[in-house]
C-alpha cells in the first residue's frame, strides 16, 4: 500500500516530467531512416512506381523498376536523391519525394526493477526518468541511485550511471541523461 511519502514523491516526479515535456523541443534534426520505418516514395506523375513501403530488417526497400535500394542510415532527402538517380535510368527527369509515415526503428530497452520492463519506441528525445515512467515507474526495492545506461559506442558498450534520487531532488550536478536509439536502461 502506497504511503503518503511515496504519493508525494510520485506527484513530484509527474510534475517534473510534465515540465520537461512542456518546455523541451521534441523535433529531431535530420532524421535517419531505419528498419521497420514506413516510408512513402512519391514519384511525380508516376503513380505506378510511387509506393508506401516498409524498411526491411536489412535496411533496404523494394520498388518497381529499380528493385532493392538501401534506405537505412539515410535522411529522407538523401534517399530521395538516391532514388532520383536510380529512377533516371527508366524515367526522364524524375522528381522524387520521400516522406516518413511511421517512425518505428529507434528503440530503447528498459529492464530490471521497473513495473513494466520492455522495448519502447523512441519517437522523440526523452530522458532516463521519462523512460522509467514509460516502463510503469520503479518497482519496490529499486536502487534509484544506481541506474545504468549501456550505450553502444562503435563496437563497445559505454556504461553511464545515473542517480535519479539526486535528479528528482534537484541536486547540483545531477543529470537526467538524454537517451539515444539502442540505449539499454538497467534498474538494479
Amino acid at each position: 500500500m502506497p504511503t503518503t511519502f511515496n504519493k508525494v514523491r510520485l506527484a513530484r516526479v509527474a510534475y517534473i516530467i510534465f515540465i520537461l515535456l512542456a518546455t523541451h523541443s521534441l523535433a529531431w534534426c535530420d532524421y535517419l531512416i531505419g528498419p521497420e520505418d514506413v516510408i512513402e516514395v512519391f514519384v511525380w506523375k508516376e503513380p505506378d512506381v510511387s509506393r508506401v513501403v516498409l524498411v526491411r530488417p536489412d535496411g533496404k526497400i523494394s520498388l518497381p523498376l529499380i528493385g532493392d535500394i538501401k534506405a537505412e542510415g539515410l535522411s529522407p532527402k538523401a534517399l530521395a536523391e538516391e532514388l532520383k538517380r536510380a529512377f533516371s535510368e527508366y524515367i526522364e527527369a524524375p522528381e522524387v519525394s520521400v516522406i516518413v509515415n511511421e517512425v518505428n526503428s529507434p528503440k530503447i530497452y528498459v529492464m530490471g526493477k521497473v513495473n513494466s520492463p520492455g522495448v519502447f519506441p523512441l519517437r522523440s528525445e526523452i530522458t532516463v526518468l521519462q523512460a522509467i515512467t514509460l516502463a510503469g515507474g520503479f518497482a519496490e526495492w529499486a536502487k534509484k541511485s544506481k541506474i545504468i545506461i549501456l550505450r553502444k559506442i562503435g563496437e563497445k558498450d559505454k556504461r553511464i550511471v545515473v542517480n535519479i534520487d539526486r535528479v528528482i531532488d534537484g541536486k547540483k550536478g545531477a543529470e537526467d541523461v538524454r537517451l539515444q536509439p539502442g540505449d539499454r536502461i538497467i534498474v538494479p
